[in-house]
Formats: C-alpha cells, structure tokens, sequence
C-alpha cells in the first residue's frame, strides 16, 4: 500500500514542483526566471573524471526521506539564467532553485487536509565545499544558506506556527528561488551541497503534539574545466 502511495505521492511532488515556479522570480535576486527547464546532458567521455551527479545529467534532482510514515521530499533544478548545467564552469556564478514539502504516507493523497499530520519547517541551513582535480577538498565555500524558512520562502505569507511554516502538501510548501553559487578556482571539478531542514511533525492528526527532527540531503554537482565564464541569460527579472 505504502510503495503504491509513494508512487502517487512522487508524482505529485512533481506536479507541486511544477505548480509552485510557475510564478515570477523573485526581484532581489540575480538571475531572472527559474522555471525548471531541460538541460543539456553532457557526454559519458565529459563526465567520466568528474562528479558523479544525477543534478548534472538529469538537469533536476529529487529525494524522498521518510520518516515514520511522512514523506519528505526535496527537489533543485538549475534556473533560467544557467540552465546548461554542462556548462557550468569555475568562473561566473551558477543560479538554481529548490522547493521542500511533506506528505502523510499514512492518508491519500485525496483524503481531507485535516485528517492529514501536519508539518513544520523550522529551519533551513545549506552548506557547500569544493572538489579539485586531483580528487582533494578545496577551502572554498561557494553557497552558504542559515535562515528561519518563513522568512525567505517565495510565498510572502507562509501558513505559520511558533514551529514555523506548514509543508504539509497540499497546503504547503517551501520554495526559495534564484539561489546563486559562487564562483570558483579554476581547478574545481565538483560542488557538494548539504541541505539541512529542521522540522517538527504531528505524531497524529490533530493531536497538536510535535517531534522534532532534522532531515540532511546531500547534492553533488559537477563543475567542467574551462577558463571561461558560465554563460548566464540575459532575462528580465520578472519573467516566469
């Protein structure tokens, strides 16, 4: 029963993926729209001394964690502004998006909201570091994310609670937009991102009783050898 509803829940989580950056980016940051968008898969020849990354050939990236019956799910794609994640190089910045939500496993996914447990999103901290050529860690930290996710989704009013924004889907979701990765020394043929999210779950519908816990998503990202800079679009900030 559990694996026929991840299956709906996974395509579900794609439509809400889908759904949610159909809107205008957001204006305060560089990069303009970020509606996921196909990317070009670089060649087995191009990748095989590099990163091993599904983000880099897939151009998007999706994980389920599930934790007693809720189903967290974590989704980044590359923007408008560098969607060609083979050519993502060291130089020039690198923009992508991501979204975060949670699905009660134990109900359908038509089932009322209500009979649904709900979950918080408290706080969301990302980490990066580098990998040279020769296979070591670089001392650059090219993103770096700490904040309270109510103030930084894309909704300006988040459904919240003193244990912070609801992503119970369908009713809620995290989203950030346009988030820009630095550039990098030119012997930098990787990027690994560290995602960690602290939320508090329901222990049942309606009960009002929360368990907190931390859930950690790890996303390699290749970086190809070149002197040039990644090639950013020229797009208004506001196109969607």
């Amino acid at each position: 029963m559990h694996r026929a509803r991840r299956t709906l829940v996974a395509v579900a989580a794609v439509a809400l993926s889908v759904l949610l950056t159909s809107c205008s980016a957001i204006s305060d940051l560089t990069g303009g729209g970020d509606d996921p968008v196909p990317a070009e898969s670089p060649s087995a020849s191009a990748t095989e001394a590099i990163f091993d990354s599904q983000f880099t050939r897939d151009g998007t990236y999706q994980s389920h964690v599930d934790v007693n019956g809720i189903d967290f799910v974590f989704n980044i794609y590359p923007t408008k502004a560098t969607p060609r994640t083979n050519e993502w190089y060291p130089r020039g910045n690198k923009f992508f998006s991501f979204t975060f939500s949670a699905y009660d496993l134990d109900r359908e996914l038509r089932d009322p909201f209500k009979t649904k447990r709900k979950v918080y999103l408290d706080q969301v901290r990302v980490t990066s570091r580098t990998i040279l050529k020769d296979g070591s860690e670089g001392t650059e930290r090219p993103y770096e994310l700490k904040s309270a996710a109510k103030k930084i989704t894309f909704d300006p009013e988040p459904v919240s609670t003193k244990y912070g924004m609801l992503i119970t889907s369908p009713k809620g979701a995290f989203e950030l937009r346009n988030q820009k990765i630095r550039e990098m020394s030119l012997d930098t043929r990787g990027v690994e991102l560290t995602f960690r999210a602290t939320v508090f779950y329901e222990t049942s519908a309606g009960s009002k009783e929360f368990t907190k816990t931390t859930i950690e998503q790890k996303v390699p990202i290749a970086i190809f050898a070149s002197d040039k800079e990644t090639a950013v679009a020229d797009i208004p900030v506001n196109a969607g």
